[in-house]
């Protein structure tokens, strides 16, 4: 099978290639530049795409003895991640810019390419597992699944779940079966130089961590109300778009609670550019509204037992879920805190993704 290595320039793409190499594959190795103007060299542990990488990346291709190409696909980074990013976080939403990544680029836009070229697959350094099922209705017979990783404290499954049943069956994950310790033994015995590399962090294009400085360059101070429920100003800000929901440190506040109750963001209003304080109690939710669902596989039919994800290294929830078309209603059998509209809820059966859907809106129900 021929197959696109995506190489990073970090230690998990670098032993997936190696590994797919191993298995008898042909493989060509892919750095995707996705900035429009990379840096030299990383800034911190959470950059990534510099030309540092890129050459990280041609040095372990070179030691395999395979091809290697940089693909540009800085434009299209752009307008479907970042530029999304952005326009979420004006709408009062809070995209994972990780999950529209993997979604829009690894597995459309680097697939795509991979496949018009002539090859066959695509395989990442993500840590997941594929899993074959038998299936009469899926193509010869076999019906790929995704599921977690061996690895649960580097599981990544939950950023995957966006990917349909198509796109699984072009996808390979060779480090799902294994812990990150070992991966990183393994690049040692290979030779690696990038054996002892930091990972990188998201959001990997804010290489400080300062999302809302980098959003305020983007968007411009706009100076709004902290209010309380009741609409009584307690501060100001300079931007809805820098808060999310559950938020609790940052906020200014001049006027402390009566009670001396720690208060929290508890819902941004961009069009009136106020951010809304309260309790932790007003945070508590078990309700889930979802749109753009992606299923792994067929839709659930009826309403099915799940495990709902709502944090990439959060905990499963067990719940309940129905899809109606293109949305997805969830009830989780407890409530959870602190999550906003735009995040995404990822469900579970056992260790099998179903699928995914963006969080529209929350609510809690009437159960006691």
């Amino acid at each position: 099978m021929r197959v696109v290595a995506a190489m990073s320039g970090g230690v998990d793409s670098a032993v997936a290639a190696s590994r797919m190499l191993e298995a008898g594959h042909e493989v060509v190795g892919v750095h995707l530049a996705l900035s429009q103007s990379a840096a030299t060299l990383r800034e911190s542990a959470r950059g990534c795409c510099t030309i540092e990488d890129a050459g990280d990346a041609r040095r372990v291709a070179d030691r395999l003895g395979i091809p290697f190409y940089v693909w540009d696909m800085a434009e299209r980074f752009k307008q479907d991640v970042v530029e999304d990013f952005v326009a979420e976080y004006a709408a009062g939403r809070t995209p994972n810019p990780c999950l529209r990544c993997n979604e829009k680029i690894k597995f459309s836009a680097l697939l795509d390419k991979a496949l018009a070229l002539g090859f066959d697959a695509v395989a990442t350094g993500h840590y997941a597992q594929i899993h074959e099922a038998a299936d009469p209705a899926a193509p010869h017979g076999i019906r790929r699944e995704l599921h977690r990783a061996v690895d649960m404290a580097k599981d990544q499954s939950y950023v995957l779940g966006v990917l349909d049943a198509e796109q699984l069956e072009r996808a390979f994950f060779p480090l799902g079966d294994t812990t990150k310790p070992d991966i990183r033994a393994e690049a040692a015995e290979r030779g690696f130089s990038v054996a002892k590399k930091p990972d990188s962090h998201d959001i990997c294009f804010i290489a400080d961590g300062d999302t809302r400085g980098w959003l305020a360059g983007r968007l411009g101070e706009q100076k709004g109300e902290i209010v309380d429920t009741e609409g009584t100003v307690l501060g100001e800000h300079g931007g809805s778009f820098g808060y999310t929901v559950g938020q609790r440190r940052g906020l200014g506040l001049k006027v402390p609670a009566a009670d001396g109750a720690k208060r929290y963001v508890v819902e941004t209003r961009p069009e009136s550019n106020q951010v809304v304080v309260g309790t932790a109690e007003l945070l508590g939710f078990d309700e889930i509204t979802g749109d753009h669902a992606r299923w792994c596989g067929p839709a659930p039919e009826g309403i099915v037992s799940v495990g709902a994800q709502v944090r990439a290294h959060g905990e499963e929830i067990p719940a309940t879920a129905w899809a109606d078309g293109d949305n997805v209603e969830v009830r989780l059998e407890r409530r959870i805190r602190g999550v906003a509209p735009g995040q995404s809820v990822v469900l579970y059966d056992g260790t099998r993704v179903v699928g995914s859907a963006t969080i529209a809106a929350t609510g809690t129900s009437t159960r006691r």
